[in-house]
């Protein structure tokens, strides 16, 4: 069965890989679906000091193991690529929005290969809806692989209670769609 390819930004990669691993290139459910990063996602990460120091475990030997595999993508696909890119970022500095340059870059990748994007960041969220890129937050994609049996319920509460001890949410309310897809409130640190 052919796979459904998923980019995954970098904010749900720190969230999730750390504690669900591997993450990337591993198909589940029904559909195949399979995560892959954006091929900045290392750039990104030695490029911020912030990341850096909070996501040490980023360097270890199975973490860059399983970053090796990105999406295959023709030039004709990297052409498109380019000019989603071009067109998108022109958008953001005309109308003073907020996505970065490497979220542009992930929005112009999934629409050129008409495939998702996880990713909770808001400024990217709504840009992508501008341009009917499709989006799924990390609590719907932690739902997705509950749903598909790829993860256990343990496995969600350890990755809420790991972004309660890192003070890191998706977002502002997170608990209340934590709440309202897995039926439970999420656990304390």
């Amino acid at each position: 069965m052919t796979q459904t390819k998923i980019l995954v930004d970098s904010n749900s990669y720190f969230r999730l890989a750390q504690n669900i691993h591997p993450l990337l290139s591993e198909p589940f459910g029904e559909e195949q679906y399979t995560l892959y990063p954006h091929k900045d996602l290392t750039f990104e990460f030695k490029r911020k000091a912030r990341l850096r120091n909070k996501f040490h475990w980023f360097t270890e030997p199975k973490f860059v193991e399983n970053r090796k595999r990105f999406l295959r993508i023709g030039k004709k696909e990297q052409a498109e690529i380019e000019d989603n890119f071009e067109h998108i970022w022109a958008y953001i500095k005309d109308n003073r929005l907020n996505p970065l340059e490497v979220d542009t870059r992930i929005l112009a990748a999934a629409l050129a290969l008409d495939v998702p994007v996880v990713t909770d960041d808001r400024d990217m969220r709504e840009v992508a809806a501008l341009f009917e890129i499709h989006c799924i937050g990390t609590l719907e994609l932690m739902k997705m692989m509950l749903d598909a049996k790829h993860i256990k319920m343990a496995k969600v509460r350890q990755v809420a209670a790991q972004w309660q001890y890192d003070n890191d949410w998706p977002y502002g309310g997170w608990q209340k769609e934590y709440n309202k897809l897995f039926g439970e409130k999420p656990p304390k640190e």
